[in-house]
């Protein structure tokens, strides 16, 4: 079976993790609106990399690393601007 990916903004980092918010577009089953669903993950940066709040990266689900991380960081999309 395949592992989720999913693209967000990094919220907050203290290594070796990352608060990371993924927000998808949903429309409303009746009123038809559009409106932002957003959820946020930690995610477990590995040895050797490093992200900054901001960025845009992806991560991809894997075995639970602890009580509520079980996501990783693949790689970074965009860097921050600063």
């Amino acid at each position: 079976m395949a592992r989720k990916r999913r693209t967000g903004t990094v919220l907050a980092y203290v290594h070796p993790t990352a608060r990371v918010n993924v927000a998808r577009m949903a429309r409303h089953p009746l009123y038809e609106k559009a409106y932002t669903v957003s959820g946020s993950y930690l995610v477990h940066v590995p040895a050797g990399q490093t992200v900054s709040v901001g960025s845009v990266v992806e991560i991809e689900e894997t075995r639970p690393i602890s009580r509520r991380k079980a996501w990783q960081l693949v790689r970074t999309v965009t860097e921050a601007a600063q």
